[in-house]
This record gives C-alpha cells, sequence and structure tokens, in this order.
C-alpha cells in the first residue's frame, strides 16, 4: 500500500506473547475469549468484492494474528484448569448447564432431596413431628391428664445402586434402639419389590397405614394397638407386589423388635387387596390377610391389651400366649373401605386364636367401623402401591373434615371380657405439611364397668 494513501490501515505486528509459568484461572481468560472471538467473526463478514486487493492482504494478516492468539488463549485456559485441578485446595471452575451433561438435583421441598443427574442414587430427609395433648373425664380408673411428643421422627431414605434403603428414628419412643422403626433394604425383582430388615409385616389396614394419615390420632384395636400389641415392627423379609388394581404381600420375621431380646420364634404373614373401582373420584376396596406367630426359646409373651379411652388411658389385657409356653397366635382379617367425593369409610373383621397350655384356645374378635366426611372439597386419595388410604390434598387451603369411629374386641372364652369406645373428631389441614386433630373418645370396659372418657388435640407437623 502505497505511504498516505486515503484509508490505508497501519499495522504492527504484536509482540510475541509471553510464556506463563503460573496458573491462570479461567474466569480472567474467557472475558479476553469473548471478544477476539467476535472480533474475528466481524472481519470475517467483511464482503470481499467492497475491499482493495490492498486492504484484503491487510484484513487477511489481521485474520490471521487474531486466530494465533485465540489459539494461544485457549490453551493458557486450558492449562490453567489443568493446573487447578492438580493444586491442592484448588478447584476448576465448574461447567455450566450447557457444558455439562448434568446437574446434581437438590430439592427443598418439605424436607431436603439430592438426586444424581441420571437418578441412581438420591437420598431425602425427612421427619414427622405429633405433639399431642390430653385430659381425662375420670370414672373409675385413676388417668393423669398431660402433654408429650406422640412421635418425633426422622427419616432418611433413598437408593443407591439398584437398591432402596430407609433408616427411621422415633426419638419420642426411647433412646437407641428402642425408637428404631422402619431400618430396610429393598430391591425391585419378579414383579415386585424385596425388603430385607425392620418393618411391619402385612397385616392389617389400618396398621400399615403412616401415621401421618391415620384417621384417629389413634389406631383401631384390629392392629398393635391392640391385637398386636408390642409387635408393631418385626425383623424379617418380604415381598410386595402391585399391579392397578389390586396387591399381594407375604412376610417371614423373627419374633423380635429391634430393642427385643433374641428369640427363636417365628412369624408368617400375608395380606392380599384388590379395587374393583378406583378413579379420581371413587375407590372400592376389599382386603383380606392372615398371620400366624409361633412362640419359642427365648420369646416374649404375645398379648392383645388396648387403652379403651385414648392413649395413655386406662388399659385392658384381653388374651395372652406366654413365650415359654411354646404357643402360637393366629388370626385373619377382612377389610372393606371406599372414598366416594368428600365422603370416606373403612371397615376391618379380625378373628384371633391364643394358645393356651393349660386348656383351650381362646378366641378374640375385633371389629370396626370409622368413617369421614370432607367439609370444603377434600377427598381421600387411595394409594394403590400399597392397598391403604392417604390423606386429603389441603394445598394451600385450610381443608376442614369430621370423623367418627367405633371400636370393640372381645375375648369370648372369658365371660363379661369385652371392651369397647367410640369416637369423635375434626381434622383441619392448614396445608401438606401442617394438621391438627381434636378427638373424644368414650370408652367402655365391660369387664369391670369402668367407663372412662378422653379430650385429645394434636399438633402434626411432617417434611
Amino acid at each position: 500500500m502505497r505511504p498516505g494513501a486515503r484509508g490505508a490501515i497501519r499495522h504492527r505486528r504484536p509482540a510475541p506473547h509471553p510464556e506463563v509459568h503460573s496458573p491462570i484461572r479461567s474466569s480472567r481468560v474467557k472475558p479476553l475469549l469473548l471478544p477476539l472471538t467476535l472480533a474475528l467473526a466481524l472481519v470475517s463478514s467483511l464482503p470481499v468484492s467492497a475491499q482493495t486487493a490492498d486492504h484484503a492482504d491487510e484484513i487477511a494478516a489481521l485474520k490471521s494474528q487474531l486466530q494465533v492468539l485465540q489459539a494461544r488463549i485457549e490453551a493458557l485456559e486450558s492449562r490453567s484448569t489443568e493446573q487447578a485441578a492438580q493444586t491442592p485446595g484448588v478447584a476448576p471452575a465448574p461447567a455450566s448447564a450447557a457444558e455439562g451433561p448434568g446437574q446434581t438435583k437438590v430439592e427443598t421441598r418439605g424436607g431436603i432431596r439430592v438426586a444424581s443427574a441420571d437418578k441412581a442414587f438420591e437420598a431425602s430427609l425427612g421427619g414427622r413431628i405429633h405433639f399431642d395433648a390430653y385430659a381425662f373425664d375420670r370414672d373409675q380408673a385413676a388417668t393423669t391428664g398431660t402433654s408429650e411428643f406422640r412421635r418425633a421422627r426422622l427419616t432418611l431414605q433413598g437408593k443407591a445402586y439398584g437398591w432402596d434403603y430407609k433408616l427411621e428414628q422415633d426419638f419420642a419412643a426411647g433412646s437407641n434402639l428402642d425408637g428404631l422403626r422402619d431400618a430396610y433394604i429393598a430391591r425391585s425383582a419378579l414383579g415386585g419389590r424385596f425388603t430385607v430388615g425392620h418393618f411391619k409385616p402385612y397385616r392389617s389396614m389400618e396398621e400399615l397405614t403412616s401415621s401421618n394419615e391415620v384417621l384417629m390420632m389413634e389406631r383401631p384395636f384390629a392392629s398393635a394397638s391392640g391385637l398386636f400389641g408390642g409387635r408393631q415392627f418385626q425383623q424379617g423379609v418380604g415381598y410386595l407386589r402391585a399391579g392397578g388394581h389390586y396387591t399381594a404381600g407375604f412376610s417371614a420375621f423373627n419374633l423380635r423388635g429391634a430393642s427385643g431380646t433374641r428369640n427363636e420364634g417365628v412369624g408368617y404373614a400375608g395380606r392380599v387387596t384388590v379395587a374393583p373401582i378406583d378413579t379420581d373420584e371413587a375407590t372400592l376396596h376389599f382386603g383380606g390377610w392372615a398371620s400366624r406367630e409361633n412362640a419359642n426359646q427365648g420369646s416374649a409373651d404375645l398379648s392383645a391389651s388396648v387403652n379403651y379411652a385414648g392413649r395413655r388411658g386406662p388399659s385392658q389385657a384381653i388374651a395372652t400366649v406366654s413365650g415359654a409356653s411354646g404357643d402360637e397366635v393366629t388370626a385373619y382379617g377382612l377389610e372393606a373401605a371406599g372414598s366416594f367425593g368428600p365422603v370416606f369409610f373403612q371397615g376391618e373383621y379380625a378373628n384371633a386364636s391364643f394358645g393356651q397350655p393349660g386348656g383351650p384356645d381362646q378366641d378374640v374378635v375385633t371389629w370396626y367401623l370409622q368413617g369421614s366426611w370432607h367439609l370444603n372439597g377434600g377427598h381421600k386419595p387411595y394409594k394403590a402401591g400399597t392397598g391403604v388410604f392417604g390423606s386429603a390434598s389441603a394445598a394451600d387451603r385450610g381443608l376442614w373434615e369430621l370423623t367418627t369411629r367405633y371400636d370393640s374386641i372381645e375375648n369370648r372364652d372369658v365371660a363379661g371380657l369385652d371392651v369397647s369406645s367410640w369416637l369423635l373428631g375434626v381434622n383441619y389441614y392448614v396445608n401438606p405439611a401442617l394438621r391438627f386433630m381434636f378427638n373424644y373418645t368414650r370408652g367402655d370396659n365391660g369387664f369391670n364397668g369402668d367407663e372412662t372418657g378422653q379430650y385429645a388435640v394434636r399438633t402434626q407437623f411432617a417434611f
């Protein structure tokens, strides 16, 4: 190009880039890379037809130098990342969502849940707080009204390497193993799910319903609140299979809870359910279950005992099998339940035989019928995978539910040994985590004539 020509572009070759001996953070390099790339793209886009031959030569030289500088910056950025990765305490800049294959997902909706990008590893931490207060309308039995934490649990569950796990501790039930609840590993196989560890045997519909979702503050007599007293969680193995409208589960277990003594007693339980109607607004459920518990060396006594006027109220023993006798308890039950719009009902009938070493077995019969009515549009959903009902969704509005239950248990081989109770209640769901419950329970002990009542309130928070 002629010196002094109009429009001439003065150009100087850039000085050689000095050798870099220390790590350069990618956050300092990337701001340089972006404008250089834009400049290169702008120069490349100039129309060749509008340039003189001299202009074209100068632009070509400038493009070549920009490309060299861009390559050097990219090399420096790569070297910086490698050096940072090899230097203790220095972490390379994380890749963005667009650069990486996926990110670990963290949710804090209620509890805390962490999942890997491929969902192969998950862990969640949740819990429940049930705080109760009650007072008694005394009759013959001595009772003390007070307040207490009915449940105070932390729950860790998730999956790893294709296995599910759950570990739950109830601090309101005692320390160490006294408060251990679910503690198991599980895996899907053969069309169902195998479980190994400490969990509830497959028996009694209301027993298998979560304590966060039971209709009244305490479960009926056809559960570990009566027929299976002290035997709520057992150590063993189980298999549960669920289809669109049915479930079938079987469990075999040692007669030992987590905090119990070592023994050689064994038990078996199985439950099947079917839901011939199951839509978003209507569900009809039927089920049946059977259980057999064989006492053996070291077994604790197998008893049925009930608090007929609410928790911490007066109790009545119904039947007992001595663990040292080696006898057994066999039981079976039938279930029926339905949820139709705002109306819900559920009932169970159970018959149990308690072996006696010095005479004939004692037959125990228990049954209950309970129901509820949602006052402002709630509906109890059905959990087809386990064959039980959950709680209505309160969403972000308050939900009111009226509840009632009649409960009865009788030892037919001991004259006058029958106990019953009727309950009235109100549940107020503030949101999906918070619920308030009120129950009035009136017990009637036909064996001693006691008729004690209880007023109880629960504040429940589950996360």
